[in-house]
């Protein structure tokens, strides 16, 4: 696989929702035993995921990609609730999501059907905009649903969007996503 490189198109979070994150993430981490919890520099909510592509595509897709970004101003998003995928008794990913946006959800649908129009081979699951905190549930005793409620109930916690990246994975190191290119929101 020499040549190939694991890469994704996502929404950059702000340092401070990042921050933020992690700071539930510490006060919050023993009633949820997951084996691996995200390194807060790699938060993030992806739009396309595209694996391992050679040099040259990955330079086309980033090309056809930047058409996305035309006239789309910077937006807001709401953190909103807590949840999981996989088995619901031992979940593999637990996650926040934001709060709908037809703006990210253009976006998304945007970069996805100009990668494809380029011939890359793409993941068809449904888009369900989140951010990965942790993996694999590791406890003898199952997981309970009732501790997921909204991220901060109190108040919402709006970020602003102001730039989308192409990311490509490091699985050795800590962060392990780092940024290729960036895509700003005018």
């Amino acid at each position: 696989m020499e040549g190939k490189h694991h890469y994704f198109f996502a929404v950059k979070l702000p340092s401070r929702v990042k921050e933020a994150i992690h700071q539930w993430v510490i006060k919050n981490k023993q009633q949820f035993p997951f084996k691996r919890w995200v390194h807060p520099e790699d938060y993030h909510i992806t739009l396309t995921f595209l694996g391992f592509q050679e040099k040259d595509l990955l330079s086309r897709a980033i090309d056809t990609v930047t058409d996305s970004f035309i006239n789309i101003q910077p937006f807001l998003l709401t953190l909103n609730t807590f949840g999981t995928f996989g088995k619901e008794s031992e979940p593999r990913i637990f996650w926040l999501d934001v709060e709908h946006s037809s703006v990210l959800k253009n976006i998304q649908e945007k970069v996805y059907n100009q990668c494809t129009n380029l011939g890359l081979s793409l993941d068809k699951k449904p888009f369900r905009p989140h951010i990965t905190i942790a993996r694999k549930w590791n406890s003898s005793e199952p997981f309970q649903r009732s501790l997921l409620n909204k991220y901060n109930a109190d108040e919402p916690f709006c970020f602003q969007v102001d730039e989308v990246v192409l990311y490509e994975t490091h699985v050795d190191e800590t962060p392990k996503y780092k940024v290729v290119h960036t895509f700003k929101l005018q």
